[in-house]
């Protein structure tokens, strides 16, 4: 794509944050109803497990809409298949809300997971086409901040629209987020990905990228990379409701303060990668980034192993762990979809649908692994940081099948 783009949302004020609201779809519809989880088996009738299969199954259904989702875009264009996606979401959302039974919600988290993943990975795919490849990075460490801060933030809402209307009130709120989405996408966002750009692009070529993926050394130390650092924030969010509270005996509202802290480690993690990429290489500040993931994953599993410490040696290293995750991703959305710049959707989706299925390991990893102390979770967390790390090691270095 050009790198003096016409396109009006690379000149918007609010193009960004636009972009950015459509990436949150899946983070938000995963966590907004995890409060929610006990109340919904409940009324349904159903136990714990079953309900657990209504977040298996979205990030199945994220990762299966994620991958099919890419190459249709890069053969037809971004714009249909973002309001598609988009459209999907509000429809399930609201049969959600009505669902009368758990295996009727377990089907519609599948397709609310599918249309949702449309627009997470067209979010992407519309940065690489509008914006020159200077100003990708930033814009996608910009994007995959809001990605981030979501997960945080919508267990938090869940939590006030349970308590104020029910858990219909939740998938009803989501299938409103849609509908405003869908309005300002439509109004907003043109195609940004034009017929000359894909002309005799099949769609059987563009699913064929993904078996040039597999082949390529750089694009494995980008899925490595951006997807071991995201499963570290996952194994995060997962384990640490158990040790925070259980084990530490820390209270509800300190443990919203405390989450509020990793937070801001990813505002300056963010803010700090998008000044330096101005003197920096991409890959420099990734390995900076991989190496101080790393050692907090470290320190973290050396409390885990010793129990000492108390509190403030989870606490320390966490700020660490969590707040080079974002640029991480940024950084490796920005790398791989450069390798592949004629399917850059195909390759956006193939990396952020990586990430989900990995963060969906990692926090099944700490579940099931839980023993109630931080080990677990420090076990998890530095395992995830060793793999980032060794996406950016020489051995995936070349750029086999892809192109720069």
């Amino acid at each position: 794509m050009p790198a003096e783009s016409c396109h009006p949302l690379a000149h918007s004020r609010w193009g960004v944050a636009l972009l950015a609201s459509l990436a949150v779809f899946t983070p938000m519809a995963i966590d907004m109803y995890l409060p929610a989880l006990p109340t919904i088996g409940r009324d349904l009738g159903t136990g714990d497990s079953q309900m657990q299969w209504t977040v298996s199954i979205f990030l199945l259904g994220s990762c299966v809409g994620m991958l099919a989702y890419g190459p249709i875009s890069d053969s037809f264009g971004r714009r249909g298949v973002m309001l598609s996606g988009i459209a999907v979401f509000i429809a399930a959302s609201l049969a959600c809300a009505a669902a009368a039974d758990a295996g009727t919600l377990i089907g519609l988290r599948f397709l609310q997971a599918a249309g949702g993943g449309g627009a997470a990975v067209m979010s992407r795919a519309i940065v690489r086409d509008i914006f020159p490849r200077a100003e990708c990075a930033r814009v996608l460490s910009l994007v995959a901040l809001v990605t981030a801060i979501t997960p945080m933030l919508a267990p938090l809402v869940g939590g006030q629209v349970l308590a104020a209307a029910g858990w219909r009130g939740i998938f009803l709120v989501l299938a409103a987020y849609g509908f405003v989405a869908l309005a300002l996408a439509w109004v907003r966002i043109p195609e940004s990905h034009p017929a000359e750009h894909r002309a005799g692009l099949k769609l059987w070529a563009a699913v064929a990228v993904y078996a040039q993926l597999l082949r390529d050394r750089a694009a494995w130390g980008c899925v490595l990379c951006a997807g071991g650092t995201f499963a570290a924030m996952f194994a995060y969010i997962a384990g640490t409701p158990f040790v925070y509270i259980e084990h530490f005996g820390v209270s509800p509202q300190l443990y919203g303060v405390l989450f509020g802290l990793n937070i801001v480690s990813q505002m300056i993690g963010t803010y700090l990668n998008s000044r330096l990429l101005a003197r920096h290489s991409l890959m420099t500040l990734s390995r900076w980034a991989a190496a101080v993931g790393l050692a907090g994953g470290t320190a973290l599993l050396a409390a885990g192993l010793s129990g000492q410490g108390g509190l403030i040696a989870i606490v320390l290293p966490l700020l660490l762990v969590v707040g080079v995750s974002v640029l991480q991703a940024s950084n490796m959305t920005a790398r791989i979809i450069a390798l592949y710049p004629d399917n850059a959707g195909a390759a956006a989706a193939a990396l952020t649908s990586a990430m989900f299925g990995l963060g969906a390991v990692s926090s099944l990893g700490v579940s099931l692994l839980n023993d109630g102390t931080p080990l677990a979770m420090g076990l998890i967390i530095f395992l995830c940081c060793a793999l980032a790390a060794a996406g950016l090691s020489p051995l995936f270095a070349g750029r086999g099948t892809g192109r720069a």
